[in-house]
């Protein structure tokens, strides 16, 4: 295929920039529900398997092992999102662009580029973690020292993975964006553990994060290799452009976004691993396991809706936008209101599975499903922002959630233990829901909670 022939993506003609644009935007739109329908299941699949593996590795560890395997695992992810510099992110903002306006060497250079930061700064990230780790000796003498150190070697590889995921949700490949990370990496992770200890090895936190490693790196080199190999039929070799200010400019927002919105998911974990044993911090990860059910709608949604709000801003459908953000917003909030509900109905048998103790987590997920339904009530004032213009707002308001769910949680934690955490999350997400669609509604004049009434969007500011 010829290079003005995939900058024009499914438009095989020579037509003007701004048409194909125009095309390609509408033929998006009508894809979107097929396509969040597809990634939903997809994730749904994912975490099922996730959960067996999460009740297989409490069941073999016991509390306090599971407990260390989930805090280590937060900082894992927490890095890991946070080393590409935000061009995970900004992939999905910049290559439809480029590859619209028939840029194909400033799309070479992104992607390749792109893939070298994200390695590079996780390796930085993960090293930086460990010097910090190496400072306070306790750390590293004690429970959590061969995991770290094990951990170290896993954030590139969680890195990496994620810029993968940016690039191919960027093409409109969600089946290849969420696949590898959240099914077969998984998976592996959960076959690599009942191996392990099957032929011999401690059913400990540093073995399941060894197992982490190995999964994470096959994961990585399959997506890998199909996400260049379909590149490469669209994509002719060439020159690249790097164009380090115009991207970062836009990406280091998102990057610290990032950073903010993955502390913000984690955070609550991150404390009680400081002010609770290891056995509660257990009992309050399996929760969060089970309500990533609810999550992944509008996380199903995201994916295959945002990159299209840029597309329908650039070819100035802002009639088609807006309807396009109701109408995700509607279906998410329906979709995690179902979901959410029989999250709640399974959830006696579902948290039973991890042993009977886990029974007590039962008012924490019934607590964190409350929080996630209501955000999903304001819509994806959060993919407006950072796919239109709008991302220093976006972090401020992620930054004031975080302060928010920091201070909640050293409050709550003390007096209600687990339940605090979830006390404070819960309304820390929501506020945080509500803010974004406030944002969205003043920069951009776009309306995003679910029931809204039709808006006219007022531009980029």
């Amino acid at each position: 295929m010829a290079a003005d022939e995939w900058a024009a993506g499914p438009i095989p003609d020579a037509a003007s920039p701004v048409r194909r644009v125009r095309a390609w935007a509408m033929a998006a739109r009508a894809g979107a529900g097929g396509a969040a329908l597809g990634v939903f299941s997809v994730r749904i699949a994912a975490a099922g398997c996730a959960y067996l593996a999460q009740v297989l590795m409490a069941r073999m560890m016991g509390g306090e092992e599971y407990g260390i395997f989930a805090t280590v695992w937060v900082w894992i992810a927490i890095l890991g999102h946070t080393a590409t510099l935000g061009l995970a992110q900004g992939a999905s903002r910049f290559l439809p662009v480029e590859r619209a306006r028939g840029h194909l060497d400033a799309v070479r250079g992104f992607l390749l580029g792109g893939a070298l930061v994200g390695t590079a700064g996780g390796l930085s990230l993960a090293l930086a973690g460990l010097a910090v780790a190496e400072i306070q000796h306790d750390i590293l003498d004690g429970l959590y020292g061969a995991p770290i150190l094990v951990a170290v070697l896993v954030v590139p590889l969680f890195a990496f993975q994620d810029y993968l995921e940016g690039v191919a949700r960027s093409q409109g490949w969600p089946m290849l964006a969420i696949a590898p990370p959240y099914l077969l990496r998984q998976g592996l992770i959960m076959a690599g553990m009942v191996g392990a200890v099957l032929f011999g090895a401690p059913a400990h936190a540093w073995v399941a994060i060894a197992c982490t490693l190995v999964a994470t790196g096959v994961a990585a080199t399959v997506q890998g290799v199909v996400l260049l190999a379909r590149l490469r039929r669209h994509l002719p070799a060439g020159p690249r452009t790097y164009r380090w200010k115009i991207w970062l400019t836009a990406c280091l927002p998102i990057a610290a976004g990032e950073l903010a919105t993955s502390a913000f998911g984690f955070i609550d974990v991150v404390l009680l691993g400081f002010l609770a044993p290891p056995a509660a911090v257990g009992l309050y990860f399996a929760a969060t396991r089970i309500q990533q059910f609810v999550v992944f709608v509008a996380y199903a949604a995201s994916a295959a809706t945002a990159p299209r709000f840029a597309a329908a801003r650039a070819e100035g459908d802002e009639a088609g936008l807006a309807a396009l953000v109701r109408a995700q917003a509607r279906w998410t909030f329906l979709g995690t209101v179902l979901v959410g509900l029989g999250v709640i109905a399974a959830a006696p048998l579902l948290l039973g599975l991890f042993g009977s103790d886990f029974h007590d987590s039962l008012p924490v997920l019934a607590i964190l499903v409350a929080g996630g339904v209501a955000a999903s009530l304001f819509g994806p004032g959060e993919d407006i922002l950072i796919m239109l213009g709008g991302e220093r707002l976006c972090v401020a308001i992620t930054l004031a959630a975080l302060a928010l769910a920091v201070l909640l949680c050293l409050v709550l934690i003390p007096w209600f233990g687990i339940v605090g955490a979830a006390l404070a999350m819960a309304g820390a997400n929501a506020l945080r829901g509500l803010a974004m669609a406030a944002g969205a509604r003043a920069v951009h004049g776009i309306a995003t909670p679910a029931f809204s009434l039709p808006s006219r969007g007022r531009g980029t500011a």
